[in-house]
């Protein structure tokens, strides 16, 4: 079988997408049609050929665009701008700010480079903060001048913490505000500081990586006239139905079972660790542990582990290391056996929904096209739950599967950094009337090049749903590989972004 072959020799696929044969969907037959208009419409506001190089302080200045000097990390040189844009482009709204941080190698400065905007998975996760060169940026900045974009909500562009949403006075105008901080905002974003820094407004080279991927496939969609090139690495969504989150969880179960049983295999030894830790969080008053920040640690919640630990390249060994410290030491003869501060410690810290809650709260709506999403991974673990029914595992003596990518309901109760905004949250999860991401029409006719990385194991985007998507994208070339995890363009980033550039400036030929 395949999925056999694949886990003992690496599969390398470069895949060509010819181009398909075209039709136009007419505006009354496509939601993603009618959005292409407004959508273009909203672009076109901006003169093509202007560019703005302001250098002051952002205080009091009432500028859209912010310049600052340039400041120096080993071999490379960076400087920040920040952007006032519209939190809601169909209308006069508040203003937000949106932050940008280029870079390029030592001695480039002035040198006329092409850009590449970068765009960081998530959602709700703001741009690296390199403090060296290295990994991706290394080889990118050979050629380019990068762009880290801090997507609207997250790091510097007027982040929505746990703190600062608290603001809000209810929950729906949370939730109303919430709306516009998906792909179709962050594109209109990148968009509006493109025609401002980009000399002459051209168009630019863009990377996106996982969410960022998502994010790029909306570009495609409703303003490839800002585009150059596209690249992306585990990062094809799902398209063609007015919410395809259903689908995500369904395959996502299937594959987050098949990452259980290597883990399992790697590490037999956690097998009744975590049967154990099951059964006393089981036991205990309330059905689970205090945890330090105030929330609690249930047995379902100690199965969400698997969101990182089952994904990425070292993610089972950290899962390892951590469990390996679970109990406390007994010193005094007779004391209770007690899960060990460092453990509740490192389950908070290991999904970071205190510094970054963007994530949780809008998950699900990342699926979304003109229909809910309902709480779409709570609904379809029911189907599997004779699989993830952590109890009666630890009950049997059967393995207890951790779970994948997925946001419960459950979590605003339970995660402390989450109990405020569980209203907003089942606002969210209820909304019907989510505006479009992409637009199959334009996808089908494709001009911009675009070449993607596509991880044959990834745990976070299903390989049958992305190459499902591919079909629909004219002229795209994948590079399929189980050599790396989701986690790719991290651990191997000079490879895989070499390999793209290849694919796409057409040094690696077709066959």
């Amino acid at each position: 079988m395949l999925a056999t072959h694949a886990l003992l020799t690496p599969i390398h696929r470069r895949i060509t997408i010819p181009k398909l044969t075209s039709f136009l969907l007419s505006p009354s037959s496509s939601p993603r049609s009618e959005s292409s208009g407004s959508f273009s419409g909203l672009i076109s506001f901006y003169p093509r050929r202007r560019s703005y190089r302001v250098i002051t302080s952002m205080a009091g200045t009432g500028t859209e665009h912010v310049t600052e000097k340039w400041f120096s990390i080993p071999e490379l040189r960076l400087r920040n701008h920040r952007f006032s844009v519209p939190l809601d482009y169909s209308k006069t709204s508040p203003k937000i700010t949106v932050f940008a941080r280029e870079i390029v190698a030592v001695g480039k400065e002035e040198q006329a480079l092409p850009y590449l905007l970068y765009l960081q998975g998530g959602p709700g996760f703001e741009g690296p903060r390199p403090s060296e060169s290295g990994g991706w940026i290394q080889r990118a900045c050979e050629e380019f001048r990068v762009i880290l974009l801090d997507q609207r909500g997250t790091g510097l562009s007027t982040p929505l913490t746990s703190s600062s949403m608290l603001q809000f006075k209810s929950a729906n105008d949370l939730a109303d505000y919430l709306v516009h901080f998906r792909a179709d905002n962050i594109v209109k974003d990148a968009e509006f500081v493109r025609v401002r820094l980009v000399p002459n407004a051209d168009p630019w080279t863009i990377l996106g990586q996982s969410f960022g991927g998502f994010c790029a496939l909306t570009y495609l969609s409703f303003a490839p006239q800002g585009l150059k090139q596209v690249l992306m690495t585990g990062g094809i969504p799902p398209i063609g139905k007015s919410c395809t989150a259903d689908d995500v969880y369904e395959a996502g179960f299937e594959q987050v079972v098949r990452q259980n049983e290597k883990y399992y295999k790697r590490f037999p030894e956690d097998v009744e660790i975590v049967r154990e830790l099951v059964t006393y969080l089981a036991e205990s008053e309330g059905g689970g542990v205090p945890l330090p920040s105030g929330g609690i640690l249930t047995p379902h919640g100690l199965q969400t582990l698997g969101l990182s630990g089952l994904g990425s390249s070292t993610g089972f060994e950290r899962l390892h290391y951590m469990l390996e410290r679970v109990w406390d030491p007994i010193l005094v003869p007779g004391s209770p056996k007690r899960i060990s501060h460092f453990f509740l410690n490192a389950f908070e810290t290991w999904h970071s929904f205190d510094t970054n809650p963007l994530y949780a709260l809008l998950h699900e709506a990342i699926y979304c096209e003109g229909a809910s999403s309902s709480w779409s991974a709570h609904r379809l673990r029911e189907k599997f739950e004779h699989k993830f029914d952590a109890l009666k595992a630890a009950k049997e003596g059967q393995d207890v599967l951790f779970t994948g990518e997925m946001i419960f309901p459950w979590m605003f109760d339970e995660i402390h950094a989450l109990k405020p905004f569980k209203a907003a949250a089942d606002l969210l999860a209820k909304k019907e009337d989510w505006p479009p991401l992409y637009n199959a029409a334009t996808l089908k006719t494709n001009k911009v090049p675009v070449a993607a990385a596509v991880y044959y194991e990834d745990m976070y985007v299903n390989f049958k749903l992305v190459m499902e998507t591919a079909a629909q994208i004219s002229g795209i070339r994948l590079w399929v590989t189980n050599e790396y995890m989701h986690s790719g363009l991290r651990d191997a980033g000079r490879q895989v972004l070499d390999h793209l550039f290849g694919m796409i400036n057409g040094k690696k030929p077709l066959f």
